[in-house]
């Protein structure tokens, strides 16, 4: 068809691709969110959940379960916006997939705060981008170069990660900013800077940052 179409000189549909689904996404102030699995040593398998901000990058941890039912799921989402509500204020929009867990009731969570249910199209994880690449950075990162035990053991990690993600990490997409920075730059280097090392996820991780 494609063919067809450019031997008689038929231009695609006007605007069909004067925006991309990334600008969409950014121009709704949408909130993504998305499972990945963790298997632990003992051969158990673990779910993650959690919410990512795409204009902001701020990632959210929302709780890891053995058995992800659409209600665990859907109190997740309560506890979302019970804890960060005046984080996600002026958000409109959630991306998913079509996963089971993502239930009835835990649209309407959202859909009661204002938020259009925007669904990915079956197995094209593309489309959830902004998720997915945080998977890959945590899995990058943190959980390939870990042996993981149990469930605290996830939690304890993941909660570290996420504060790491949102308060020191660097991104191209922010100017290499954090989500949340801690201090901002100053106007004018100084000459000479003392810099302290905190070492993050036994040791897996170092953050670097001037002595106050």
């Amino acid at each position: 068809m494609w063919q067809i179409l450019k031997d008689n000189g038929i231009d695609p549909a006007p605007k069909r691709s004067a925006v991309t689904w990334t600008e969409f996404l950014r121009s709704q102030a949408a909130v993504a969110c998305d499972f990945f699995t963790v298997d632990t040593a003992t051969l158990r398998r673990h779910y993650v959940l959690f919410f990512i901000h795409i204009e902001t990058r701020r990632v959210f941890y929302a709780g890891v379960t053995a058995n992800p039912t659409g209600a665990w799921t859907t109190q997740a989402a309560r506890n979302l916006f019970l804890r960060h509500a005046e984080l996600l204020d002026g958000t409109r929009a959630l991306v998913r997939d079509r996963g089971s867990q993502f239930i009835d009731s835990f649209d309407e969570i959202f859909r009661t705060e204002g938020h259009k249910i925007l669904r990915t199209p079956v197995r094209t994880p593309a489309a959830n981008t902004f998720a997915e690449r945080w998977i890959g950075s945590i899995r990058r990162e943190l959980l390939d170069r870990t042996i993981i035990w149990n469930q605290r053991q996830i939690e304890r990690l993941v909660t570290d990660y996420v504060e790491h993600y949102n308060e020191h990490r660097p991104h191209r997409s922010l100017e290499q900013r954090p989500p949340t920075p801690t201090t901002d730059p100053p106007d004018t280097p100084q000459a000479t800077v003392t810099i302290l090392r905190t070492a993050r996820y036994d040791g897996l991780i170092n953050e670097y940052k001037p002595a106050a």
